[in-house]
């Protein structure tokens, strides 16, 4: 997953925020977080919706796996995070959805990309939105 992450970080910064292959047209983000155990920073490139306003959410689908990605619990643990988005870095303050705003969020990102609605049917966890605030 690293190398394919490093792949995915180097061609989104070298094309503006645009990469090609199964993300191609996507909105993606490179999203920063402090790693929970580590400190260290750590980049992961996620799809994002836009919510209007600077607020953006992410999903942490982790392709449908059983468990959350490392960078949920990195937020969670931390929730100042950053975003490159396109050739902007920007700065917020994440949360984790719920109730109604969560439902309104998911349901429209999985009829837009119904790949997420897939995602969703390969586990039994309730994937977390997080919605990015503008700090």
């Amino acid at each position: 997953m690293n190398d394919w992450n490093t792949s995915i970080i180097e061609e989104f910064r070298a094309h503006d925020g645009r990469v090609g292959g199964r993300f191609e047209g996507a909105p993606l983000l490179l999203l920063h977080t402090v790693g929970a155990k580590t400190g260290q920073e750590r980049v992961n490139p996620v799809m994002y919706r836009d919510l209007g306003e600077g607020r953006v959410a992410v999903f942490a689908s982790y392709a449908g796996l059983d468990v959350n990605p490392a960078w949920f619990h990195n937020l969670v643990a931390e929730p100042r995070v950053s975003a490159e988005i396109g050739t902007a870095t920007r700065e917020f303050l994440a949360r984790v959805a719920s109730g109604e705003e969560r439902t309104a969020i998911w349901e429209q990102q999985k009829a837009e990309y119904p790949g997420f609605a897939g995602y969703e049917a390969k586990t039994t966890r309730e994937i977390p939105v997080v919605v990015l605030d503008p700090r």
